[in-house]
């Protein structure tokens, strides 16, 4: 996929990095994402759980604003460089860029919204970008193929039912919380 627009310099180096999954500075730049949506996504975990809390909390907090800081530049450097940007800010995964980083910056202002961070889990649906480049098997083509092509499926399928659990598993401690036995997220999870 290249730009419509005519874009140069730096703008379209910066593109093909974050847009084009074909390239492997492309690649390497959703690897790296993918590799720090988890991470930020283990760190909300773990902060959930009161005894990792209350002895690495403000460790885990710091590192969590260092990846909500990453996330900001992503967006922004997305936004920035797509040539219709009302069309990617109102797109899927524009939308839930936006939603991984705003719980963040309203945690200054909102007790508790930082919970739901755990919203950056969505972000992982990015995996269907690189995966797409994997290529699957033709008809015709032997049963080892076959068996390799759904290998990425079965994974992709699995992505989708942790993030699903995940995202469910916060939504029980926050709705139902400590007093109901929720006493962390990973106990919402293990629901």
């Amino acid at each position: 996929m290249k730009l419509k627009q005519p874009f140069s310099g730096n703008r379209l180096k910066l593109y093909n990095i974050i847009f084009e999954a074909d390239t492997p500075s492309g690649r390497a730049f959703d690897i790296v994402l993918l590799i720090c949506i988890v991470s930020s996504v283990s760190i909300i975990i773990l902060e959930s759980v009161e005894a990792v809390r209350l002895s690495y909390g403000p460790f885990l907090r710091t590192i969590e604003w260092v990846f909500t800081i990453i996330f900001t530049f992503e967006y922004i450097a997305r936004l920035w460089t797509v040539p219709n940007k009302r069309k990617y800010i109102f797109s899927f995964f524009g939308i839930i860029d936006l939603l991984s980083i705003l719980p963040s910056y309203l945690g200054l202002f909102i007790i508790g919204a930082q919970a739901f961070m755990v919203i950056r889990s969505i972000r992982l649906l990015r995996i269907f970008r690189i995966l797409k480049l994997s290529r699957f098997v033709g008809e015709g083509q032997n049963l080892m193929l076959a068996l390799r092509a759904s290998r990425h499926k079965i994974i992709v399928f699995l992505f989708s039912v942790i993030t699903t659990v995940i995202i469910s598993g916060t939504i029980m401690f926050m709705v139902e919380g400590p007093e109901h036995g929720f006493t962390s997220i990973p106990r919402g999870i293990y629901w």
